[in-house]
This record gives C-alpha cells, sequence and structure tokens, in this order.
C-alpha cells in the first residue's frame, strides 16, 4: 500500500461550543489548517497515489466551508439568532452536525474521501485527516474504513459468492444423483406384476404349509435373501 499527505489552508472560521463551561461557549475564531493522508494499494500512470494538482477543487469545497465564515451547530440553542445575524448580512452561517476541530476533521475526511474516490474512479481513499487550530492543538479523524477493513469486507463478500455458488452447484448435483422416478404407467405395470408373484407365491406356500406340518418350524419373519444386506442413506 502507499500514502502521500497534503496539507490545505482551510480559512479563519468563527464557531463555540454552547455546552463549554470555559470561554470556549462565546464565539471565537481560528485560521484552520487540514492534513490529509491518502493511501492506494496501486499508484496511477503517473506512479502518483494522488495528484495533488488536482485537489484545487476539493480546497474550494473546504474553504467554502470554512473561510470567513461562522460555524454553528444545529443543535445549538441560539442557532435562530445565527440564521438572523446570516440574513442581516452580519455574519456567513454554515449549519453542521457538530462544531469543534473533531467534527471538522471528520467534516473534511467525508469531503476529501468522495473527492479522490470519484476522480481516481475508487483507487485513491482518504485515510486519515488532521485539522489545526493553531500549532499546538489538533485533531485527528482517521477512517473505520482502513485497507485492512476493505480487504476484510472483500473477502467477506467473495465467501458470499462463493458459498452461494457452491450450495447451487452442490444442490444440483445431488438432484442428478438422487433414483429417478419410473413413468407412471411404468410404476403401475410393475406394481401389477408384483401383485400376481405375491399371489402365485402364497397359493405356492399355502400347497407346501400341508407337506411340511410334520417339519420343525422356522422363524416366517426372517427373509434370508435380505440377510447381512444394509440399507445405503444419503448423508448431506
Amino acid at each position: 500500500m502507499y500514502s502521500s499527505t497534503k496539507i490545505i489552508e482551510l480559512g479563519s472560521c468563527a464557531f463555540r461550543q454552547p455546552q463549554a463551561d470555559s470561554h470556549c461557549r462565546f464565539l471565537h475564531g481560528y485560521r484552520l489548517t487540514a492534513k490529509f493522508w491518502f493511501e492506494a494499494d496501486h499508484l496511477d500512470h503517473n506512479n502518483w497515489v494522488v495528484d495533488f494538482g488536482a485537489l484545487k477543487e476539493l480546497k474550494s469545497i473546504l474553504q467554502h466551508q470554512f473561510d470567513h465564515t461562522t460555524c454553528i451547530s444545529r443543535t445549538d440553542p441560539k442557532l435562530d439568532v445565527f440564521k438572523k445575524l446570516n440574513e442581516a448580512g452580519v455574519c456567513d452561517l454554515r449549519i453542521m452536525d457538530g462544531v469543534g476541530i473533531e467534527k471538522f476533521a471528520e467534516f473534511c475526511h467525508a469531503k476529501a474521501n468522495i473527492f479522490v474516490e470519484q476522480s481516481t474512479q475508487g483507487r485513491c481513499r482518504c485515510s486519515q485527516v488532521e485539522v489545526f487550530e493553531h500549532e499546538n492543538n489538533s485533531a485527528i479523524y482517521k477512517a473505520p474504513a482502513s485497507s485492512s477493513f476493505y480487504g476484510e469486507k472483500y473477502l467477506e463478500a467473495r465467501t458470499d459468492e462463493i458459498d452461494h455458488h457452491f450450495n447451487k452447484d452442490t444442490s444440483a448435483t445431488l438432484q442428478e444423483n438422487q433414483p429417478k422416478a419410473a413413468p407412471k404407467e411404468q410404476v403401475s405395470a410393475e406394481t401389477e406384476a408384483e401383485d400376481i408373484a405375491t399371489a402365485s407365491d402364497a397359493k405356492k406356500s399355502s400347497v407346501t404349509k400341508k407337506s411340511t406340518q410334520s417339519k420343525k418350524s422356522v422363524n416366517n419373519w426372517v427373509d434370508p435373501e435380505f440377510k447381512g444386506k444394509t440399507t445405503n442413506t444419503w448423508r448431506f
């Protein structure tokens, strides 16, 4: 697996954590920077993981979200106030599922991963993103679907596919090996012949019985023709 990194300036952004006990509950801002990790199992025709020059559109998408904007959580109790400020032209509002550099890193990863997967036809992916408030503070969002995760999912999918075809083929083979039933007309004829033979044997047995009454009795329930034989049973 190959890996490369890219640093993108996100711009100056204002936000707040309304539930914080510190001054972070107030509106404040930072000049945000993000570092991206890209990975691929195979390089492109230029021997690159990703074309850095082709990331300009991704940079524009991210700066539209963060550069000179006010990012507010959709659960912020003062969201209506910020909406009015936006309508009044006081701030450029962005409503997000959550704010802070941890959530910003998650947001950047989602955008970057979609972008590079589409631009490389799935060859490249974004494995993690680190967002800096400044040189001392940063947060990292790492994708749960790393390269090993993709490999496991691929093997699971292939295993399910193989099992499906194996079971299908095995079922067909077993059906082919099952004894085929005789046609209805043939079964009727065979049954009729067996009935005639049985009646004939019964008649002979009656005649023989009279001539052997003086002989020692035997167990008539024992059928010597099937002595020592077993019945085969299919097992799956």
